[in-house]
């Protein structure tokens, strides 16, 4: 999951296997595979950012996680 901020500035959590796609508006709308939307502060760009600093850390995580 990844932490993102609503319009009205209250923390969330988001789960990358729930979301259909992301599109800027100009705001980040982000689609959800069960219908619904929301829109977020954070950029696309910066959205983009911390969905690959998720994945790295699970890579990390796991290879640690593995090594004897």
């Amino acid at each position: 999951m990844i932490r993102l901020t609503r319009l009205d500035n209250s923390p969330l959590l988001v789960s990358l296997d729930a979301i259909k796609y992301i599109e800027a508006t100009p705001d980040s709308v982000i689609s959800f595979l069960n219908g619904d939307s929301l829109i977020v502060r954070e950029s696309l760009e910066e959205i983009d950012r911390r969905v690959l600093q998720y994945r790295v850390n699970l890579l990390v995580q796991a290879k640690v996680a593995s090594s004897p």
